[in-house]
């Protein structure tokens, strides 16, 4: 049976995921190379997917194993073959789709749109666990780096530190240990890291803003916007207020294992979708500080497919 891999990774220049497919009468195989986990699916389509999230100038890429309602079963990240993958999907009975034709906002409301049981496998190594050991190995390679900093600055030899520092992201693409090195050579990393964090733990304490440091989180902008955050950069701006099609109000749901939240309208349409687990609480102190109803729901299998396909983008 032939087997289909990826030729580039999911953005450019980015790693090749070690990822395999097969298909065969209707049935695809997938096989994540780098933990040795296998998903088989029968999807009623493929679905190529390529888009440039909002305030990125980087493209991603990949695959989706769609079902009978266009709702995600698996996604494969990566720079896939078309030909190759049209002709083995041809032989096995699958359509597929493009989304060369639709707006980046279409192609993450699509990628959003999760079955139940939705998987996706990345064919990338895990990093390593940080024990105790290395994370005391982490803060001391930390101070040392800052104190070489210091040192050098106070001495007027700021030009010189920029050379280690230089020398320093070269070893770090050669060397195991990246964690290690990374922490050395970019000290104010390690100290600001802390202090961000409790910045983000306080303001969503206030109801300012609401999701995890790592995004996607929502901030509410006075007077009246309201901001996706993933990665430092803006993905969605969405005016508020009470007319259709200013943001209204927030719907946390749940359907089977799927847990997430749609950003609505005055008229209940779906404006934005955020599929994963988001804290009750803090979404009811941040809809309370924005001026937004937040329900709590869980969905049948039709609301959830007719919100998820019907929204006018997502953060996947």
């Amino acid at each position: 049976m032939h087997e289909l891999v990826p030729v580039t990774g999911a953005t450019a220049g980015g790693k090749l995921p070690q990822l395999a497919m097969t298909a065969d009468a209707g049935t695809l195989t997938a096989t994540d190379r780098a933990s040795g986990a296998t998903a088989v699916v029968r999807p009623a389509a493929l679905y190529v997917y390529r888009y440039e999230p909002a305030g990125s100038e980087e493209q991603l890429q990949g695959v989706a194993a769609l079902d009978a309602d266009g709702l995600v079963l698996l996604d494969l990240p990566g720079g896939w073959p078309v030909p190759e993958l049209k002709h083995l999907a041809e032989r096995a009975g699958i359509p597929v789709s493009e989304s060369r034709y639709q707006s980046p906002g279409r192609i993450t409301a699509n990628l959003a749109a999760r079955a139940p049981g939705w998987r996706r496998l990345s064919g990338r190594h895990r990093g390593p666990r940080f024990t105790r050991g290395r994370k005391i190995a982490l803060v001391g390679a930390g101070v040392a780096g800052l104190a070489v900093m210091t040192i050098l600055a106070l001495n007027g030899m700021w030009f010189a530190w920029r050379g280690v520092s230089t020398l320093g992201r070269i070893l770090i693409e050669l060397l195991e240990a990246k964690w290690l090195f990374l922490a050395f050579f970019s000290p104010l990393l390690l100290v600001m890291r802390p202090i961000t964090g409790r910045l983000h733990r306080w303001r969503v304490g206030q109801g300012s803003i609401v999701g995890p440091p790592s995004g996607p989180y929502l901030v509410g902008r006075q007077p009246s916007v309201l901001e996706v955050v993933q990665g430092g950069q803006t993905r969605a701006t969405l005016r508020r207020g009470r007319a259709p099609g200013l943001a209204a109000g927030l719907l946390l749901y749940r359907h089977e294992d799927l847990t997430g939240l749609f950003v609505l309208d005055s008229l209940g349409k779906a404006l934005h979708h955020l599929p994963g687990p988001w804290p009750a609480a803090d979404l009811d102190r941040f809809a309370k500080r924005n001026d937004l109803t937040l329900a709590v729901h869980g969905l049948s299998h039709e609301e959830y497919a007719t919100l998820a396909r019907s929204t006018r983008s997502a953060t996947p």
